[in-house]
C-alpha cells in the first residue's frame, strides 16, 4: 500500500509559505536555491556541523524540483554521472527510511521502450556503463516487455529496464527533505532572494540578500534556471539555457506499468493517487533571448542532433531569466530580478499534453479514456553537453557552482548536494568532476555531448 496518497501538482506562489527560518547575520555557508540540489547540500553540510542558511527567493522546490517526471533513475545516465546517481539512490533510500517513509520513494524501476531499431543499439552500448558500476540494466525482449505490460497495445521492439531504479512525488520528496535538513539544524528561508553575492578583495565573503548581508566564507549556489542570471552579474559567463517542457496529470485509472517508462515519443509514470505523470519524451520550447544568441555556438551540436525535439518561440516571457527586458546588472541596493519573479511558473503547452494523452490512449486501448485531472511545465536548467556544472568557481573564490542538471536532477540531486557540500568544507568530493568543470567551456575542450537516452 502506498504510504500517502497526494492528488495535487507542483509548488507554486500560491502554496502556503512553510520555511519561516529567522535569517542570520553570520554562517560558515549560504546556499542560494530551495531545489533538490540545494536542499540536500543544506542537509549535509548541516550533519556536517556547519551553520548553513538556505536562502529560497520563493518557495521550497517551487520551481523544477517540484514539476519534474518524478524519476529517480540511474539507467541512461552519462558515464561520468553514474557514480555520483548510484550514490544518490543510497542516500534516497537513507532519507525515506528515516523520515518514516514520508519521501513516499518505491523501487518500480525504469523501461526504455524501443521503437526504433537504431535504440536497440544504443541501449545496447551503454549496458558496459552500467555493469562497471553495479547497476544490473539489461535488454529485454519485445515479449518480455508486453509480460510486463499486457494491456499494451503491439509496437515495440524491445526494452532497455533497470529494475533498481525508483521513483516519488517531487512536490512531497523535496519539502519533506527540506524538513529534515531543518531537524540536522539548517536554518531555511522562503521568500529571501540573495541579491548578489558581497566579494572582498576577490573573494566571496559572504552574500546580499534582500533583507540585508550574511557573512559567510563559502556560498553554494543552486539556482536552476536563475544561475547563469546570478553569475552574469558579476562578469561569470556560463553557456546555461533554459527549455521549457510540459506534464500533465491524469486522473486515477486502472494500473498498466508500476514505474516510469518511455518510449520515443511518450513518457510515463505511476502516480501516488492512482494515476499517471505523461510528457513528451523528447520535446521541449527554446524561448529567443540574448543569452541564447550568446551561447549558440555552444549549443548548435546538441540542437543539430536533435531538431525536431526543439521548439523555437521568439521571445521569452517578462520576467523570465532570458527576457529581452531583464537587466543583467544591478547592484545589492536595487531589487532584483529574483524579487521580481519569485516563481517561475510558466503555462504549459495544452496542445502538446493533448496529444500525448492521445498517444497514451493509443498505447493501453483496453484501459478506457484518458482524462487530464492537472497540466503544468518547468523550466529545465540544461547546459550544451547535457550534464551539470558542479566546480569551484576559480573567477570568484569560495563560491561552488551546482547547476545545469539538464531534466534529471531530482534523481540524481542527492548526490549533487552531498558534493556541493563537501566542495564548500574543502573536503574530498570522492569522485572525479573533471566531466562537470565550469572551464570545459572556455578553455577550448570540445564539448561532448552526453547520451540521449
Amino acid at each position: 500500500m502506498e504510504a500517502a496518497r497526494h492528488s495535487d501538482g507542483p509548488v507554486t506562489a500560491a502554496t502556503t509559505r512553510r520555511f519561516r527560518g529567522q535569517v542570520p547575520q553570520e554562517a560558515d555557508l549560504v546556499i542560494i536555491g530551495g531545489g533538490i540540489a540545494g536542499v540536500t547540500a543544506a542537509l549535509f553540510a548541516a550533519r556536517a556541523g556547519l551553520r548553513c542558511v538556505l536562502l529560497e527567493k520563493g518557495r521550497i522546490a517551487g520551481e523544477q524540483s517540484s514539476r519534474n517526471w518524478g524519476w529517480i533513475r540511474q539507467q541512461g545516465r552519462d558515464p561520468a554521472e553514474l557514480p555520483i546517481v548510484v550514490e544518490a539512490a543510497r542516500h534516497w533510500r537513507r532519507f525515506d527510511t528515516e523520515t518514516g517513509g514520508a519521501l513516499g520513494l518505491r523501487q518500480t524501476g525504469t523501461l526504455y521502450l524501443v521503437d526504433r531499431e537504431r535504440d536497440l543499439e544504443r541501449y545496447d552500448a551503454w549496458l558496459p556503463h552500467a555493469r562497471a558500476n553495479g547497476i544490473e540494466s539489461k535488454l529485454l525482449s519485445d515479449v518480455r516487455c508486453y509480460e510486463m505490460m499486457p494491456a499494451a497495445a503491439g509496437g515495440w521492439k524491445g526494452a532497455l529496464w533497470t529494475a533498481s531504479d525508483m521513483r516519488a512525488e517531487p512536490f512531497v520528496a523535496v519539502p519533506e527533505l527540506a524538513r529534515h535538513a531543518e531537524r540536522a539544524g539548517a536554518v531555511i528561508c522562503e521568500e529571501v532572494a540573495v541579491r548578489r553575492l558581497d566579494i572582498v578583495a576577490g573573494k566571496v565573503a559572504g552574500a546580499v540578500s534582500e533583507t540585508g548581508r550574511i557573512s559567510a566564507p563559502r556560498v553554494v549556489l543552486a539556482g536552476g534556471a536563475w544561475s547563469s542570471l546570478f553569475l552574469r552579474n558579476h562578469g561569470v559567463w556560463l553557456p546555461q539555457l533554459s527549455v521549457r517542457a510540459s506534464v500533465a496529470a491524469t486522473a486515477p485509472m486502472p494500473e498498466v506499468f508500476a514505474g516510469c517508462a518511455a518510449d520515443s515519443r511518450l513518457a510515463f509514470r505511476r502516480r501516488a493517487d492512482g494515476g499517471y505523470t505523461l510528457a513528451p519524451s523528447n520535446w521541449h520550447e527554446l524561448f529567443i533571448g540574448p543569452d541564447a544568441f550568446r551561447a549558440l555556438r555552444a549549443f548548435a551540436p546538441q540542437i543539430r542532433s536533435d531538431l525536431a525535439g526543439t521548439a523555437f518561440r521568439p521571445a521569452a516571457p517578462r520576467g523570465w531569466p532570458d527576457a529581452w527586458s531583464t537587466p543583467r546588472r544591478w547592484s545589492g541596493d536595487e531589487v532584483s530580478p529574483f524579487e521580481r519573479m519569485r516563481v517561475l511558473d510558466p503555462r504549459p503547452s495544452p496542445r502538446k499534453l493533448r496529444e500525448i494523452a492521445g498517444r497514451f490512449a493509443a498505447r493501453f486501448p483496453r484501459i478506457g479514456p484518458v482524462r487530464l485531472a492537472g497540466q503544468w511545465a518547468g523550466m529545465i536548467d540544461t547546459m550544451p553537453d547535457i550534464v551539470p556544472v558542479l566546480d569551484r568557481c576559480a573567477a570568484l573564490p569560495g563560491l561552488i557552482v551546482a547547476t545545469g542538471l539538464s531534466g534529471h536532477g531530482f534523481g540524481i540531486g542527492p548526490g549533487i548536494g552531498r558534493i556541493a557540500a563537501d566542495l564548500a568544507m574543502d573536503r574530498d568530493p570522492g569522485h572525479d568532476l573533471t566531466r562537470f568543470r565550469m572551464g570545459r567551456f572556455s578553455d577550448g575542450s570540445p564539448i561532448a555531448q552526453g547520451p540521449h537516452l
